[in-house]
């Protein structure tokens, strides 16, 4: 496993600081389909001795999850994205199928140990849910399962045979909070068994998942994570490296060190089970000193963060 971060804001005295603190690889997020966008990233990751592994967050899918009228020009500048990250030689492109467009939290500013800022998720009023952190995209007619699954078939057809062309890898990130519907709107990938049904739909290594850590320990299911991750291993190309205190209907962030899992087994089950791909530490306490402007994506917990994980991982090799 290579230690990933992705940082903000993109600058280059963040990236220095990822070097230093002995983070190999960077994640980037959506750089527009116009290649030399891409590459000038690459180039700027490479000046500091690091390697521009992954592209994540803000992907354009709203079109294709709910199978709009723009929904194949939607899959045409996907694969335009994934052509551009085989020719810059990016390995890993991360996207999701949440059709309310990225993850949802109630509270940004719970305290955690020494009054750090971490987000929550309570649901156990629907009447009175409201995300906060601006991903409220909401259909007038809300796409059922049974579609979701049919359009993620058509677009995995499409696209999967783009990425092996590329030489790229897709992961897939689970739905975040991980409940089969949200105000209305159906959710299919929060279990293990829909994961299997994704994998299955197109059978390449392609075609592959992001272990989020966080979006599987937060679901009523309680799973034992480190079993999950040796289940799911031969699928895996991405994984995010987090923790929380609860399960839906209701959960908190937290530091590495103060949630439910044992992380420590979380790092020997990825090596147990021979992936290979990066991880990065995600949604991160806010420390003191930091504006919490981008609950979850601070530096100073991230930095935090590697420090532990580099501890784990020379302990268990």
């Amino acid at each position: 496993m290579n230690i990933a971060l992705l940082v903000t804001p993109f600058s280059d005295e963040n990236l220095q600081l990822a070097a230093q603190v002995g983070a190999t690889d960077i994640v980037s997020i959506y750089p527009g389909l116009e290649l030399e966008n891409l590459l000038s990233i690459k180039r700027r990751v490479d000046s500091f001795g690091l390697k521009l592994s992954v592209i994540e967050r803000y992907v354009p899918t709203l079109d294709f999850i709910h199978g709009t009228e723009k929904r194949d020009q939607q899959i045409e500048d996907f694969k335009t994205l994934i052509r551009n990250l085989g020719e810059a030689e990016v390995p890993v492109l991360c996207y999701s199928w949440m059709p309310d467009d990225d993850w949802q939290r109630t509270s940004l500013t719970v305290k955690e140990r020494g009054g750090a800022l971490v987000t929550e998720f309570d649901m156990r009023n629907p009447e009175t849910f409201q995300s906060v952190t601006g991903f409220d995209f909401q259909s007038d007619d809300p796409t059922p399962a049974p579609k979701l699954w049919d359009n993620l078939e058509y677009f995995l057809n499409e696209v999967i045979p783009v990425a092996e062309d590329a030489g790229v890898k897709l992961a897939m990130h689970p739905d975040d909070p991980p409940i089969e519907t949200l105000r209305g709107q159906d959710r299919i990938l929060s279990t293990p068994e829909a994961f299997e049904r994704l994998v299955a739909m197109v059978d390449s290594p392609s075609n592959g998942i992001c272990f989020c850590q966080g979006s599987f320990a937060s679901s009523a299911n309680e799973y034992d994570i480190p079993a999950l991750i040796h289940r799911l291993s031969p699928h895996i190309t991405f994984a995010h490296f987090r923790d929380v205190v609860g399960a839906v209907p209701h959960f908190t962030e937290a530091f590495h060190d103060t949630g439910k899992t044992d992380m420590a087994a979380c790092l020997k089950a990825y090596l147990e089970a021979g992936v290979d791909c990066p991880i990065r530490p995600d949604h991160v306490p806010t420390l003191v000193g930091e504006s919490n402007e981008h609950p979850g994506y601070h530096m100073l917990g991230r930095l935090w963060a590697v420090g532990y994980m580099r501890g784990i991982m020379d302990s268990i090799h």
